[in-house]
């Protein structure tokens, strides 16, 4: 199969920064005017409020919110690439979901606080910790929680690398970001057999959809209350960006890698809030929510094989 051309791919902007344009999510034709967007748009709209009603009934707290591209935050830094950030599927989302409890925009704030600091990696599809910690605050609020007060100045270090996007390009650049010390106080409880399969084989990087553990936190400032967090990699299932913000926040915290929710799971848990985190590149499928947590934790096929193996030895 014939690599995918770069130039389609990545786009090149102003000062080195680089953002996402095709892909298998087709990134930039989504920001185009096309009957089937009104009809995605709709759908998801649909879903959300399908969510929101469902976790009501069980008594659950529920927040869900979509995590904005680079393109929908900084066009101003994409040295002329021709489309209109206001077509971004997550905002477009938010304008129909306005004045619905539990659904938090993120475009707003990150855009209003572009300027004050770098919110995602320039090489990267992610956002960086400054762009997460407003995420952060943001979803706090819907929450009813009070944010850490002290998260912001916690220990910090650097490391240099070839990111996500940059490795795409012929001449990959190089970029050096800032990490944030988040965990102090919340540890790992638990995490699934497949978790713990793929840490042993050394294979954890490959790890994703499936992923599920549990941090809990006996600081006497947590906010006494269990979140079940249904998330992707702009939250990860290590203690950084948004998991470990949560973990840092509250008593308990569970992630599943996971866009669709399983129901009978957050029913048997009964967590006290149950969030919803996906990045926006991602909206061009509409999860059906039939999720199966017990399926996903179990170890794969492959890993299992290596184990029997080399328990043999």
């Amino acid at each position: 199969m014939q690599a995918p051309d770069p130039a389609t791919t990545v786009h090149v902007g102003r000062d080195g920064w680089l953002f996402l344009i095709g892909g298998t999510n087709s990134v930039l034709i989504q920001y185009r005017r096309l009957s089937w967007h009104f009809l995605r748009i709709w759908a998801w709209a649909r879903l959300i409020r399908q969510r929101s009603a469902r976790a009501q009934v069980l008594g659950i707290r529920c927040v869900q919110t979509i995590v904005p591209e680079k393109l929908s935050i900084y066009d101003d830094r994409t040295d002329g690439l021709r489309y209109d950030p206001a077509r971004s599927p997550a905002r477009r989302l938010a304008r129909r979901l306005m004045g619905l409890a539990g659904f938090v925009d993120l475009v707003a704030p990150l855009r209003a606080a572009r300027d004050d600091a770098e919110l995602y990696r320039r090489t990267d599809t992610h956002w960086s910790y400054e762009g997460c910690h407003v995420a952060y605050r943001a979803l706090m609020r819907a929450c009813g929680a009070v944010p850490l007060a002290d998260v912001g100045s916690r220990p910090r270090f650097t490391t240099e690398g070839v990111w996500d996007l940059g490795e795409k390009l012929s001449d990959p650049p190089l970029e050096t970001v800032t990490h944030w010390t988040l965990d102090r106080n919340a540890v790992r409880a638990w995490a699934s057999p497949r978790v713990e399969a793929y840490e042993a084989a050394g294979r954890i990087s490959e790890l994703h959809v499936g992923a599920h553990v549990i941090y809990r936190n006996a600081s006497p400032d947590a906010d006494p209350r269990t979140v079940m967090l249904f998330g992707d990699s702009c939250a990860q299932f290590t203690r950084t960006l948004l998991t470990g913000f949560l973990a840092e926040s509250f008593a308990e915290l569970h992630f599943i890698w996971s866009s669709s929710i399983d129901w009978t799971h957050v029913a048997r848990v009964r967590p006290d809030i149950l969030m919803f985190e996906m990045a926006e590149r991602f909206m061009v499928r509409i999860p059906v929510d039939d999720f199966d947590v017990e399926t996903a934790d179990r170890v794969p096929a492959d890993l299992l094989t290596s184990q029997k193996a080399a328990a043999a030895e």
